[in-house]
């Protein structure tokens, strides 16, 4: 699949999914536009709308959106503070929009375009002591589905990539808060049908399909590349000790 020709803008694109998205779209031909605070080259705060505008007006043509940016943060329904909702709300929902409201103007310039934003499986279920984030992951889905429902008509696909537990420095960094780091890890491992974590890279190659010509009738969509984490009922360990080891 090519994307010769196309100027892709990837947030979040100095580490993890978002850095393994831009090397993918470069390979395949893309001109890649990396959009993240802490890119070396030139940092843009998604979460300013002016540093958006800023880095939009040196751009004459946007193809393709992938939204990758975004944070992981602690905490239950009470012991979740103002100012972690706040920061998480921001940084995984509001930049989000952000960035698509600047940026679909100049895609539609072209005739439209395919938007992919990178939710999780917490899009469509949650883990504990994640109130904020699992909130922020929902609510990254619902955009999804507005933007798909609002600009179809005029070119826009839009669809939500939901990832299961992807080996990224985030991963290891939510690992490391733990007691015991390597089995938190090994969990993570667990919850997947494969027993292992996925890898950037099989995220990019999702998120690659999204963008190019092979998927032109998929939008709207919470798109599962999770390992098969979602399939089994009370999560994989539930079937080899669980009820579901039953003898009939």
């Amino acid at each position: 699949m090519s994307f010769s020709q196309k100027l892709a803008i990837v947030t979040g694109g100095a580490s993890g999914i978002g850095l393994a998205t831009a090397k993918l779209l470069e390979e395949r031909g893309a001109k890649v536009v990396v959009w993240d605070i802490q890119s070396i080259d030139k940092p843009v705060d998604i979460t300013s709308n002016e540093s958006i505008a800023q880095a939009l007006s040196e751009l004459e043509r946007v193809d393709i959106l992938v939204h990758s940016a975004g944070i992981q943060t602690y905490g239950t329904a009470t012991t979740t503070t103002d100012e972690v909702w706040e920061r998480t709300m921001l940084v995984n929902v509001t930049a989000a929009l952000k960035v698509c409201r600047a940026v679909i103007p100049k895609m539609l310039e072209t005739g439209g375009g395919p938007i992919s934003l990178v939710g999780s499986v917490q899009s469509v279920g949650a883990v504990g002591n994640s109130a904020a984030y699992v909130t922020s992951k929902h609510a990254l889905l619902g955009l999804t589905r507005s933007i798909a429902l609002d600009y179809a008509k005029q070119g826009i696909r839009c669809n939500c990539v939901c990832p299961g537990a992807i080996d990224t420095p985030m991963l290891r960094w939510s690992a490391s808060l733990t007691d015991d780091p390597e089995a938190a890890l090994e969990a993570c491992k667990k919850v997947h049908l494969f027993e292992r974590l996925g890898q950037a890279e099989e995220i990019a190659r999702v998120i690659a399909f999204l963008s190019g010509e092979d998927s032109t009738f998929i939008t709207g969509t919470a798109f599962m590349a999770d390992g098969g984490a979602m399939v089994a009922v009370g999560g994989a360990a539930f079937q080899e000790n669980g009820t579901a080891q039953a003898k009939g």
